[in-house]
């Protein structure tokens, strides 16, 4: 039988309430307070490890830029970086740690088209968004993903950049030497197919392997072909041997992926790099003329850093992070970042335009090119 409600019985009830609510509203609060944190395997060892040093720098700078103007929405933000040494199965494992033990709100920065192809499945299964990646394979586009996003230009934009430029000189006549990596096999048929849509014609190919030891032995091979031009279509310290020995056995122009420029690769090679052409899918760093490059500019001078376009990869990858992460604020589940993206639109992060909606998970087709001159200057 229920007891008849007294006045004292109701108060306490109220007072006992009002405690609860109290309690869970501090500990929401703290929660709201807490880091945000981000996930991101990439190759801090290995024989790849060069091409992420300063990358990671420049996300860092990022990082240090938003907490100190107080972070989102008054939290901070906080990277972390596991290291797979390139490899697809220690990349899955990583990730894997991530969300399940760190329980990131998002990954970032995956290096490696194979590693990104191993983690794509395991995205879809734990519902955890991939915003941005240093790999623009376009079989990773090809069929749109409910939870990766990428915000630069893809390697076959890329790859039309280079010749589409090399016929405007009158060189159609070209040579590919490509990485013996899954990078390189899937983007062997896609040279292959833009070389022929843009009316030129390849007369040579040749797998390079991943160090670059058999360079000489892949450029005299190509050299037999005479091209007019060579599309290295490879990455990391393979550049260096390879540009050596196509200078010495093939003597024409040599275009470049973006994912190859390296200011240490440049800067082994010395003299030599002079004439490299390389495709970029940011903005010209150099020049502080729009709100972008002028707040990364001041970010490399707080870190008394050198502008260059690597510490520009990162801090670009972190800003477009940033820019997805404010917008779904109030929301930091995988389907509330999700939504936030797809309903960006096209917009303007200060000098660099990307474009989103539930039908485009890819929000940039931007490619510049650049020519290496004097002591590794680039010349637009």
């Amino acid at each position: 039988m229920s007891q008849p409600l007294n006045r004292r019985h109701v108060l306490k009830s109220l007072a006992a309430a009002t405690a609860t609510l109290g309690a869970t509203r501090s500990l929401l609060a703290a929660e709201s307070k807490e880091d945000i944190l981000i996930g991101q395997s990439t190759h801090l060892s290995g024989p790849l490890a060069s091409t992420m040093t300063s990358v990671v720098s420049g996300q860092e700078l990022a990082i240090d830029e938003i907490n100190r103007k107080g972070g989102i929405n008054g939290r901070k933000l906080k990277i972390i970086t596991l290291d797979d040494a390139y490899d697809p199965k220690r990349c899955v494992e990583n990730v894997t740690t991530l969300i399940d033990k760190h329980k990131v709100v998002a990954l970032t920065g995956l290096a490696s088209t194979g590693n990104v192809v191993a983690v794509l499945p395991l995205l879809a299964e734990k519902q955890v968004p991939l915003i941005g990646v240093y790999t623009g394979a376009p079989a990773l586009r090809a069929k749109q993903h409910p939870y990766f996003f990428t915000f630069t230009a893809s390697y076959r934009d890329e790859v039309v950049k280079m010749v589409r430029n090399l016929a405007t000189v009158g060189r159609t006549q070209l040579a590919l030497a490509y990485h013996d990596s899954p990078f390189g096999k899937l983007m062997l048929p896609v040279v292959e197919e833009v070389v022929k849509e843009q009316g030129s014609t390849l007369v040579a190919k040749q797998a390079l392997d991943i160090p670059g030891q058999n360079a000489v032995q892949v450029c005299q091979a190509l050299a037999a072909a005479k091209p007019q031009g060579v599309i290295f279509m490879a990455f990391g310290p393979a550049l260096v041997p390879f540009v050596k020995a196509a200078r010495a056995q093939i003597g024409v122009p040599v275009y470049a992926p973006s994912v190859a420029n390296s200011k240490q690769l440049l800067e082994a090679l010395g003299d030599e790099a002079r004439g490299l052409a390389i495709t970029q899918t940011v903005p010209y760093p150099y020049q502080r003329t729009s709100a972008l490059t002028r707040d990364y500019g001041a970010a490399m001078d707080r870190a008394k850093l050198t502008v260059d376009f690597d510490h520009f990869f990162g801090y670009l990858d972190i800003r477009s992070v940033i820019e997805c992460l404010k917008r779904s604020a109030k929301d930091l589940s995988a389907q509330g970042i999700v939504r936030a993206i797809e309903g960006m639109g096209k917009v303007d992060m200060g000098g660099f335009t990307v474009n989103f909606s539930s039908a485009n998970h890819h929000g940039s087709s931007f490619v510049d090119l650049m020519i290496v001159g004097p002591n590794g200057r680039y010349i637009r």
